[in-house]
Order: structure tokens, then sequence, then C-alpha cells
């Protein structure tokens, strides 16, 4: 019989840390949202942001979620949610925006019309997004608490706090975080149901897989992992008659958890449902082709599944999944260790998380696994089988994935490592017969990760660990890794003071110079074309790596692979006079 919290296995009266848990987390995750909120007044919007706040502004001014509907509406509407009550408005669409769907341009008039206080916009939309950062800390404290006892919870909240990812990412208006705290809550929901099967314990766990999929597309896949669990169950109801289970009621608990995760779905939507999209729309949008297949068997019920999706769902989250799909099936051109794809690595996000990681916590996480590898050998256990699991499947769905842009993707499995470190550490606390050794060395991680922390700020987004060390980071890794956006109003800054007003721009995030004062400069031309004549140029990490430089020009004129992936490599081997936050480099090309 499992205990809600590990008093059994504990010796002793309560230490220190146990007696006043809760206290020192509160402090810690106020010491984490005061750090994310001075990065923010620091650091302007990244790229994402840029579209995504606005789009956000539209959905609430207007009900239409057609704006970035690749994206599901939570990150969005949170982020522009104080703007909204601040009486800020976003352009009227151009004609026929309403008809065709289509929204060019929009994001860029929003920002010039509030050019005078963009900053001030800025850092309210993001405030949202720390504190629910700072929810998701309260959340993986209270479940470790309630599961694994206070000190454990402790340790995790300390490693959660302290880890850079998190810390960039925190801030920022995306999927990534809202993402992470949905899958923590629903799979503890669907423990706490398998533990003790209730109706309404399935309808909670419904309602959290329907949060999920409206925080980020990709938790659509929680669905076929509650299919098998309901097969499971019922396959195994007559064995469990003893809780008052039968088949009967596990049809009836997936029936309820069934309609709760479509009315989540549809509250995400404001229940507000857009106009239908077509079949034919769909395919193009998924990149789907069933053009010779017109009139069989197979489109049909194609078709009529796709219908039946708009009616129980939004039609925008139906079209917005169905452009991921296409997103995935298309690839995205990323870069890892010097190398280049467009359809990813089967190791890429293992890799990226190593790299991306401080040691410690990369130690503590191994330490970790290896912990449970032995708990397990003792036999199935539920608490800790819900640790590992859910990153488990997690992770095996993104070494999938063909879309290799950001460790960010795999943040949602950041919680349950640090749960399981956490849980590692107060484990071997308890049960060390050199207790003053193993706390000396459980200090000495937390300390140094601290240290990585400290070592970071204010520039988390590109930060690498020491594995890093034989050359530029951004050899290594790619786009969001090492640049997004989000030090663009330093660059600005620095160029103003020098009087400079225009630059030479190469970055994610160059459309947010002329909102600070400096105009970007064409140094992207095609062969035989001269650059704009300028003193300085600005190139972003993700550029130099290669991966994010576009594949032909504006005027259509193609790119070799080669081509593309070097074209900025002049600039790898010249000094830059400044480099802002890891993630923009500054040359001075003349004097």
């Amino acid at each position: 019989m499992e205990t809600d919290v590990a008093s059994a296995e504990a010796t002793g009266a309560p230490d220190f840390l146990s007696r006043r848990a809760a206290a020192v987390c509160a402090l810690l995750l106020a010491l984490m949202g005061a750090q994310m909120l001075a990065v923010v007044s620091r650091k302007s919007i990244t790229v994402d942001e840029w579209v995504l706040i606005p789009a956000g502004l539209y959905h609430l001014a207007e009900g239409d979620f057609r704006p970035v509907n690749e994206h599901p509406p939570v990150a969005k509407v949170l982020g522009a949610a104080p703007l909204w009550l601040m009486g800020a408005k976003p352009p009227p669409a151009r004609p026929g925006a309403r008809e065709d769907g289509h929204f060019p341009d929009r994001f860029q008039e929003f920002w010039d019309a509030n050019v005078w206080r963009f900053d001030h916009l800025s850092f309210r939309a993001r405030v949202p997004m720390v504190a629910l950062a700072l929810a998701l800390g309260a959340l993986v404290f209270a479940f470790a608490r309630r599961h694994w006892g206070p000190r454990a919870a402790l340790f995790a909240v300390a490693l959660y706090t302290l880890e850079p990812t998190l810390l960039a990412h925190g801030r920022v208006v995306q999927t990534d975080v809202p993402s992470a705290l949905a899958l923590l809550l629903f799979s503890f929901a669907l423990y706490e149901y398998l533990r003790a099967p209730r109706a309404w314990r399935a309808a909670l766990a419904g309602l959290a897989a329907g949060f999920a999929a409206v925080t980020k597309f990709s938790m659509v896949a929680l669905a076929p992992v509650l299919c098998v669990v309901f097969a499971c169950l019922f396959a195994l109801a007559p064995r469990r008659k003893g809780e008052g289970l039968n088949r009967a009621r596990v049809a009836g608990h997936a029936g309820a958890l069934a309609l709760a995760a479509v009315v989540a779905v549809n509250a995400g939507y404001f229940f507000r449902r857009g106009p239908a999209e077509s079949f034919d729309d769909a395919l193009a949008g998924a990149v789907v082709r069933l053009d010779a297949e017109r009139g069989t068997l197979r489109r049909a019920a194609l078709e009529a599944g796709h219908g039946l999706l708009q009616v129980v769902f939004p039609p925008d989250f139906v079209s917005g999944v169905g452009w991921q799909l296409g997103h995935a099936k298309l690839g995205h051109e990323a870069g890892l260790l010097g190398g280049y794809s467009r359809h990813g690595w089967w190791y890429y996000f293992p890799v990226a998380f190593a790299l991306k990681t401080p040691l410690p916590v990369l130690l503590l996480t191994l330490a970790g696994l290896v912990w449970v590898a032995l708990r397990l050998r003792r036999g199935a256990e539920g608490r800790v089988l819900v640790l590992v699991l859910p990153p488990a499947l997690f992770t095996c769905l993104l070494m999938l994935s063909t879309i290799n842009i950001g460790v960010r993707y795999y943040l949602p499995a950041y919680p349950f490592f640090f749960i399981l470190a956490g849980v590692m550490l107060d484990d071997v606390l308890r049960r060390a017969r050199r207790r003053a050794l193993a706390a000396a060395l459980a200090a000495a991680a937390l300390c140094w990760t601290a240290v990585e922390a400290a070592r970071a700020y204010p520039d988390h987004m590109a930060y690498v660990n020491q594995l890093a060390y034989a050359g530029p980071r951004w050899w290594y890794l790619s786009d969001s890794n090492v640049e997004w956006g989000d030090d663009v109003r330093a660059l600005a800054l620095y160029l103003r003071g020098r009087g400079e007003e225009r630059v030479g721009a190469a970055l994610l995030g160059w459309q947010l110079l002329e909102l600070y004062g400096v105009e970007p400069a064409h140094v992207f031309v095609p062969p035989g074309e001269k650059p704009d004549d300028v003193r300085y140029v600005a190139v972003g990490a993700s550029l130099l790596n290669g991966s994010t430089v576009p594949g032909a020009f504006d005027d259509g004129t193609p790119l070799t692979e080669e081509q593309r992936v070097n074209y900025f490599d002049a600039y790898r081997r010249r000094a830059p006079e400044k480099v802002f936050g890891g993630s923009v480099y500054l040359y001075r090309v003349k004097d």
C-alpha cells in the first residue's frame, strides 16, 4: 500500500528543511520571479512574441482565432490579456482578411502603432508568463511533497528555480512552459485516478488533457496514451472488483474523461467557432496529397473524420493540428554539432539537453534514473513510475520529431527530472551511513547549480554548459538555443550610443530594430550585388551557424545548400567588436 508521503520510510524527527519547506519554497520562487522580471526589463521580445502577442490581442478583441492558428491560444491569450485590459487594440484587418483568413502585416502595424510604449507593452505581456512559470514551480513542490515529502519537494524546487533554460523560457510568451505545466498536471491527475478510479477523477484527468492540448498541439499525443490506458483498464476490470471497478464503470469513466477533454478544448477557444475548413485546404495544410484517390473509400473516410472533428472541436484547433502535422512532414532547417539537416536527428534532444543543462543538474538526473532502476527492481511502484513514464514517452515522441529548433521543446520533461533528482537526494540523505558527507555532496550540487545560474544571468537563452568548450556555442546548436531576437534592444542601444542609426542586419528579430530607432540595412544579397554601405554589421548566432539562412533571396534567386549554410562564413573568421547576450555578434566593417 503506497503512502501519500514517504514518512513511513523516514527515520527520526523532521529536519530543519522539512519543517520549513513551504516557506523556503515560496522564497525560492519569489527570487526566481524577481530574476525573470529583471531580465524582462533588459531584453526585447523574441521574434515569436512579435507575432504571438498581437495575435492573442486579436483573439481577445475580435474572438477570432485564425491569426497564427498554428499555435493554440493559451500562451497567446495570457500574454495579450494585460494589454487588452489596458485598452490596447490590434490594428484593423485589411479588406477581405475575414473572408480568406490571411492577416499579413498586421503584427508590424500593431507594434508600429504602439512604438511609443513598446517596452512597456512588452513587459506587461510577459508578466503572466512569469506568473505561470512560478505556478509550475509551486505545482512541482505540491506534488513532490504529497508523494515524497517536504525535503524532496524542496530539493526539486531548488533545481527548478536555478535551471537556466527554465529561467530563459519562463518569461517568454510561447507554448513551451505552459505545456510543461499541463503535462505535469495531467500526469498526476491520471495517476490519482488510477490509484482510486472514480468518475470525477476521470473528469479531472480529461480537463487536464484538454488543457494540455490547447497549450501545445503536440500534446494531442496524450489521446492515444489514454486510449491504451483505458483499454488496459477495461481488460483488467474483472480483476479489480474489490475496488468497485467493472467494465461498465470503466466505459463510463472513459466517457466522462472524453467529455471533459472536449469541453476544455472548446473552453480554450472561448466556445467560439470560426469558419469550418474545407478538407482540401486541410490536406494542403498537412502536406498530404490524395488527389489521385478522389472518390475512393479512404478519402471519403478521411473527409468524414475531418468534418466530424470540426463538429466536436473548434475548426481552428483542427486546422492548427493539421498545420503542425504538415510542418513535421516538411521538417525545419536545423544545426547540430556542425552538421545540418531539414528532418533532424533522432538524438537531437538528448544532445541538446546534455549541452544546455548545468552539469550538476545533468548528473543528478542521471543518478536519479539509476536510483529509479534500482528502486523498481524491488517491485513496481506507482509513484515512481509516474516520475519516469511520462518523460520517457515524451522523450520517445520528440526523438521522432523532425523539428529540431530548440531544447525548449523538451521543457515538459524537465519538471519530472527535477522531482526525480529531489526524491533521489532525499532518499540518499535518509539512508546514507555517512549523512554528513551525503549532505555535503547535496549542498555542493545545489551550490554548483546556483553558480551556473549566476554565470548565465541575464543571458539564460544562450546558456551552454562546460561540455561545449571546444568551439563557439553556435557551432553546437542553432535557432532558439542560441538566438531568438531578445538581444535586439541591447544591440540598438549600443549602436545609438555611438551615433549609429543604421546597421547591416542578419539576425532573428531584425524587425524590432526600427522600433528602437535603428534602420536595418541589407547584407543578405544575391551574388554580384553589393550589400548596403554601413559601418556595422550585426549577425545572429543562428545565421553564423548557417541553419537559419534562407534558401533563396527576396528576388527568388536560390542558394545551394553549401552556399546557404556558409553564406556568413567570412564573419565566422572575424573577431566581433561586441557580442550581445551570446546571441548577436556585431562587426565593424569600416572605420
